[in-house]
């Protein structure tokens, strides 16, 4: 890998070359990796791999005409013909009235630490040891029958930007992870399968192997038996693993391109009522250790910890520079960026706060209801909010867990469902995008 300094300095240079060969601005990234990931399965290796990538990317503008061309080939002839083919490019594209990057009293000047650099590379044998225990442990939970396999990852990504309006800096973020999946049951009585997932900064903020591993077995062997209910309108209780995908959809349907588009149901409720009173839901990029967090954005403008809703309130959009302009509002530092495509918003480490209820106290106040572990398909509308998913769980009688569920749909519109939910005590971060354990009513559930 080239040092900090020398990416910069490439990045410095590719930019002035794009100056000089008629760009009246551009900015430069680049995107240096490397991954080493294993499957396990049945005791036995199966796959190792590592991988290592180069990246750069350059974005020119000829007055309002934008185009951008990446390369994994750094070499001198290379990127000269980058340069020629991205400011020719940018000559004959369309205008687009509302590109260009930041001013340069916009830009970050301080870039907190977030401790996103595990400094140390876990080796192949670190990584099979884990994978060995997780599945050890998963095969060991009663009623497991198969497995399909523990798998293991680790990721370090270094990043650097730099903009002929002045910005330059790079930082790195590493990721591990691990997983087990496991079937219980038999083809006679039938076979269900479950897993569990660990993922983290730092490698020694992973959940240990063993207890990845029995609960992959006990999710599996808790589903045995699962049978459909009939169709009805009743409260569903979303588990951790599945209810970060609700707040996912707040985020996409605030995205500012959408709603610069008009093509999010939420396009005309700024600083109205989106949530139940007294929910919150935070953008925070400062977080430590955390799997999104960032110093900037990706055109380099300043981040910070964000209420998105405040009291149920959409106090923002997610804007970039772009779609800020297209609104006639100010970016939030939301953009995010890759080496191929031009900047987008994007979220950080975004989550609904917690409830004052527990899951039990959640769940206790069901007469009949879904505990919903596992969603399939995308059936959303963003323009609408219409909602239809695919759902196994649990049915809920008289507060209590009955028997499980399987092959149901759940539906209804997601405005409505925003406004009706609630949540548990137990927010965890483990995924980026977070969410405590959610009640919400007034559900539809087509069964039988």
């Amino acid at each position: 890998m080239p040092t900090a300094d020398d990416t910069l300095t490439l990045l410095s240079d590719l930019v002035a070359a794009a100056r000089r060969a008629g760009a009246d601005a551009a900015d430069a990234v680049a995107v240096d990796g490397v991954s080493l990931s294993l499957g396990w399965r049945l005791g036995k290796l199966e796959r190792l791999e590592r991988s290592e990538g180069r990246d750069i990317g350059l974005r020119v503008l000829v007055g309002r005409r934008q185009a951008m061309v990446s390369s994994s080939d750094r070499s001198a002839a290379a990127l000269d013909e980058l340069v020629e083919r991205c400011v020719a490019m940018a000559r004959t594209v369309p205008e687009d009235p509302y590109a260009g990057l930041a001013t340069p009293d916009q830009i970050a000047t301080e870039f907190p630490d977030l401790d996103t650099c595990d400094p140390t590379e876990p080796s192949a044998e670190t990584l099979i040891d884990m994978v060995a225990r997780a599945e050890d442990a998963a095969r060991a939970v009663s009623g497991v029958t198969n497995s399909e396999g523990a798998d293991a990852g680790w990721a370090r990504t270094e990043t650097a930007f730099v903009a002929s309006n002045g910005f330059a800096h790079g930082f790195t973020v590493t990721h591990g992870s691990l997983s087990a999946s496991v079937l219980a049951g038999d083809a006679a009585s039938g076979m269900e399968r479950d897993y569990d997932y660990t993922s983290a900064v730092h490698m020694a903020d992973l959940r240990q192997p063993e207890d990845v591993g029995h609960e992959a077995g006990r999710r599996a062997v808790r589903r045995l038996g699962a049978r459909k209910v009939k169709t009805c309108k009743v409260p569903l209780i979303y588990d951790p693993r599945v209810s970060r995908g609700i707040v996912g959809s707040l985020a996409g349907a605030i995205n500012g391109a959408s709603v610069a588009r008009g093509t999010s149901f939420l396009k005309d409720r700024l600083g109205q009522r989106v949530l139940a009173p007294g929910l919150n839901v935070i953008d925070d990029p400062h977080r430590r250790r955390g799997l999104r967090s960032r110093p900037c954005d990706g055109e380099g403008l300043p981040v910070r910890r964000m209420a998105v809703v405040e009291d149920g309130v959409l106090n923002t959009w997610l804007l970039d520079l772009r779609s800020a302009r297209q609104l006639g509002l100010s970016p939030t530092g939301h953009a995010g960026r890759g080496s191929a495509s031009p900047p987008s918003p994007s979220v950080s480490n975004f989550y609904l706060e917690a409830g004052p209820v527990t899951v039990a106290e959640l769940v206790g106040d069901v007469s009949r209801g879904l505990y919903i572990t596992e969603l399939f398909g995308h059936g959303m509308n963003m323009v609408t909010g219409d909602y239809s998913r695919g759902a196994a769980g649990f049915w809920i009688e008289d507060g209590e867990i009955a028997y499980p569920v399987s092959e149901v749909t759940v539906a209804g519109n997601l405005k409505d469902m925003f406004l009706n939910l609630t949540p548990a005590n137990d927010l965890v971060f483990r995924y980026g995008m977070d969410a405590p354990t959610l009640r919400i009513d007034g559900m539809t559930v087509a069964g039988r």
